[in-house]
């Protein structure tokens, strides 16, 4: 029982315990290569909120996840656990500094290069309707979602091919991000006739 306080850091253990290996990453563009719809997680620090993403994405078909760092892991049990194991059912990577690059300008230009357009999910007068026939008629999209609070870097939106809202009924401002991905995936992966 001691070993047990020690490693978990409670006198009585919370569920199951299990030691795992972690495989090596994938690199982006594997995650990207055969993919039609990704997302890109900006600094989204809150675990809940990540596996939440995940457990959207998972549900509604997105190909992939791509993570810059900053963000909270996806095998972290809280995020494991709200996106009931999609952690380990939907492929994802972080962009590696050293490997990649990084984010944002380095990771913009491997998704270009890989056909994708990007979309920037911000609160700007710019912005267009998450429901653009556009967004649904590209081949290839990157849907980037920012972090709790801030939302995206300025020059990750000024990066994007398209700066994209969800209408919002008057009086409220925005959607928590985790919510704003499930509204976002529903609506990029739906056919542009519907």
């Amino acid at each position: 029982m001691e070993i047990i306080t020690k490693i978990t850091g409670y006198k009585l253990t919370r569920g199951i315990l299990c030691a795992m290996e972690r495989p090596p990453l994938p690199a982006v563009e594997e995650i990207c290569q055969n993919a039609r719809r990704i997302a890109v997680l900006e600094r989204v620090m809150n675990p809940t909120n990540v596996g939440a993403i995940f457990r959207s994405a998972a549900a509604i078909g997105i190909d992939g996840i791509l993570l810059t760092r900053g963000c909270s892991d996806p095998l972290y049990r809280r995020a494991a656990r709200v996106s009931m194991g999609t952690v380990f059912q939907i492929p994802w990577t972080y962009f590696d500094e050293g490997k990649d690059g990084g984010w944002p300008e380095p990771g913009m230009k491997t998704l270009r290069r890989m056909g994708f357009r990007t979309a920037a999910m911000a609160l700007r007068e710019d912005s267009v309707s998450i429901e653009d026939s556009r967004l649904k008629r590209e081949e290839r999209l990157a849907l980037i979602l920012g972090t709790e609070g801030d939302g995206l870097a300025d020059g990750t939106i000024a990066d994007c091919d398209y700066v994209v809202r969800i209408p919002m009924a008057p009086g409220v401002d925005s959607l928590n991000v985790a919510a704003a991905s499930a509204v976002a995936f529903w609506e990029i992966s739906r056919p542009p006739n519907e």
